[in-house]
């Protein structure tokens, strides 16, 4: 890697190290599965079910993906030989103007996937890209690189969304981010799929419109088969097609409410979990969402641990600092509810990134080369009083509330950099909030230090509403916090030199297929000021 792809893609020096082995071990059995490898393979039906993805763009390259499956729903229906599969990149969509070619081999030890860190490209350019398996061919993807690292861009814009509940809606949301002009990417903050047992199972349940399959998931070809099922979904494959993506993961690609070792399980009298059990639960999980994401070679998991927080940069306009908020965080106290603060909470070495990652971003933070610093992650960081006048102070226990000193850190480390234009995008809770947070998040008054956006979910929580009956007495007791809205959709941000646009888009409906789109809100962030304001 040159000089210049290392300063775009900042990998933690464990991740690279991470990646190298995992790397030199895939190279030690090359020779072994080259032997095995299904030479002029015919399919029993098309290999490419699952579409093709692209991601983590740099200024010369970008990440394509596809995952051979001709029978998705049950493992994949490939038999336990490599294949070859031919990529190409071109231009256009046409394939006349080709820029790059090769071969890569879908090996049976990672469900056939093909991730192909293609290099060689221009800056800030759009391009296309196709695989070929026997005599199949993909369809046809397109992905745009990464300004140059000491360009300045006049505009940077993408999508932050997820938590799609297969069996709480329609992904119509996902056919509205495809059609979105001019993406430089989208950022899935994570929940791209539910590890939960149909619904359809449980005693006196109502069978959704769209149903899992079987019991909650544990096995590798459990995770397979339930990410087969979400991106079976048109507009899901539609969205990938279309634009790169920046994934990272939240608690249901592994667990519900999982935290660093411990299981949502873990706790129970009935059936509790210890950590070296769900250790194995990580390790099948992160191997599946390895496998079906467009990811770089760097985070291929190593057991039941993952790098996935990483920098990419969008020349001098922003950077984008993708973090983990589950792989390195301390359990949730007070019983992981929302509720009263106890006396957990205000554990002094509480972890939400944990020490290394905190420090990497930290680090990251203390080189203010572009005019955003964007915060991608997951739950969310402002202060949220959920409680009333009769109950008094509520906090949600799973979110940066319950960690105030992992909180204090992060903010002060933001202030004494001199950050200006820190901005985090946050997801998880299956709402829309925007709001501001200080520099002292419990007197949250003055000046602010950061703004935070919270996209709302796909279709997890089903049709939404414009506000449940807690929305007035939240946005009474919480005056930092600008917008809280209940509907399905997405964010679209547009960053320039001097401001940064939030536009929320909401659909009426997710229990039936179609919903238009509507612009529910706008914001406007002004450079060097901290705050969010109505357009």
């Amino acid at each position: 890697m040159d000089s210049t792809r290392r300063h775009i893609l900042d990998l933690s020096r464990r991740s690279l190290l991470r990646g190298a082995t995992a790397a030199a071990g895939l190279a030690a059995i090359q020779p072994a599965v080259a032997r095995r490898v299904w030479a002029n393979p015919v399919f029993a039906r098309y290999p490419f079910s699952l579409g093709v993805a692209s991601g983590d763009p740099l200024p010369d390259g970008v990440v394509i993906w596809t995952r051979l499956a001709p029978d998705p729903l049950s493992g994949g229906g490939m038999p336990h030989q490599a294949v070859d599969v031919a990529w190409e990149v071109a231009e256009d969509p046409q394939f006349r103007r080709p820029v790059s070619r090769g071969v890569a081999l879908a090996r049976p030890e990672l469900g056939h996937a093909v991730h192909v860190e293609v290099g060689g490209l221009r800056p800030a350019a759009t391009y296309h890209y196709r695989f070929r398996a026997g005599r199949e061919t993909s369809p046809v993807g397109r992905t745009r690189t990464a300004p140059a690292a000491d360009a300045a861009p006049a505009r940077l814009r993408f999508v932050n969304a997820g938590c799609q509940h297969y069996e709480h809606g329609h992904f119509t949301a996902w056919r509205h981010v495809a059609a979105e002009p001019e993406l430089d990417f989208v950022f899935h903050y994570g929940d791209y799929i539910y590890e939960y047992r149909a619904r359809g199972n449980q005693p006196g349940a109502v069978v959704p419109m769209r149903q899992h399959q079987g019991e909650e998931i544990h096995t590798l070809d459990d995770y397979r088969n339930r990410y087969a099922l979400y991106k079976l979904d048109p507009d899901l494959a539609a969205a990938h097609a279309a634009h790169p993506f920046l994934v990272s993961f939240d608690d249901h690609e592994v667990d519900n409410n999982w935290a660093g070792a411990i299981s949502e399980e873990d706790g129970s009298a009935r059936f509790p979990v210890p950590p070296e059990i769900f250790a194995l639960r990580k390790q099948i999980a992160f191997q599946a969402w390895y496998e079906n994401m467009p990811l770089r070679r760097a985070a291929l998991p190593r057991g039941p641990a993952i790098a996935a927080h990483r920098r990419l940069r969008y020349g001098r306009l922003a950077d984008i600092h993708v973090l983990d908020t589950r792989q390195y965080r301390s359990d949730q106290p007070c019983g992981d509810v929302t509720g009263p603060a106890c006396a957990e909470v205000a554990r002094p070495d509480a972890q939400m990134l944990g020490a290394q990652q905190e420090a990497w971003l930290l680090g990251n933070l203390a080189d203010r080369n572009a005019v955003w610093q964007v915060l991608a992650q997951q739950v969310m960081v402002m202060p949220r009083d959920l409680g009333d006048d009769l109950r008094g102070p509520r906090i949600s226990m799973d979110k940066w509330d319950a960690v105030p000193a992992a909180r204090v850190r992060l903010l002060r480390g933001i202030a004494e950099r001199g950050v200006r234009n820190a901005v985090v995008l946050t997801g998880d809770v299956h709402n829309a909030w925007a709001g501001t947070v200080h520099a002292d998040a419990a007197e949250p008054r003055g000046p602010g230090l950061m703004t935070e956006f919270c996209a709302t979910s796909i279709s997890s929580g089903g049709d939404g509403s414009e506000q449940v009956a807690a929305t007035p007495t939240v946005l009474r007791r919480n005056p930092h916090i600008a917008f809280f809205n209940n509907r399905r959709g997405y964010c679209v941000h547009e960053a320039t030199p001097e401001r940064m646009e939030v536009t929320f888009r909401v659909l009426p409906f997710v229990s039936r297929p179609d919903a238009p789109l509507e612009n529910r809100a706008r914001f406007v962030v002004e450079a060097g000021r901290a705050e969010v304001t109505r357009a």
